[in-house]
């Protein structure tokens, strides 16, 4: 039961995270032609969708919190029990992988938003002292 659980927790953490990259791929496009050079885009996309599925998996599998399916926990000094996987706690587990998965990628996509901000600043600034100064001889 806990092998199926894991499994079915990865497959949906990989769907989650490879649609949220597929959902993503047009606007992070958008962003990386007006900050990178075009050349370097296509790389810098394909990071970019590699790091949001890694990232959604990794957060949407908990490993340590599925353990507890495994391992026998001790109440109060009584006998260690281990946690059954009921109908209940498979919804809730099932639940649990998507929002954390979606926590996970939606925390990487901030990060790059502002650091993309930043480089949109600078490049905009850049391009306005390039366009006071007049065209070069």
């Amino acid at each position: 039961m806990f092998f199926s659980l894991l499994v079915v927790t990865l497959a949906i953490a990989l769907a989650v995270a490879a649609g949220t990259a597929h959902a993503f791929t047009k606007s992070i496009d958008r962003i990386l032609v007006r900050i990178v050079s075009a050349d370097l885009v296509p790389a810098w996309l394909r990071y970019l969708r590699f790091a949001i599925v890694v990232v959604g998996v990794s957060s949407g599998v908990r490993i340590h919190e599925l353990e507890r399916y495994i391992t026998p926990i001790q109440y109060d000094g009584k006998e260690r029990v281990i946690l059954a996987l009921t109908p209940e706690r498979w919804i809730l587990e099932l639940y649990r992988t998507v929002i954390e998965t979606l926590q996970g990628i939606a925390w990487m996509l901030l990060v790059f938003f502002a650091f993309a901000l930043v480089a949109f600043v600078i490049v905009r600034f850049a391009e306005s002292r390039r366009a006071a100064r007049g065209p070069e001889p």
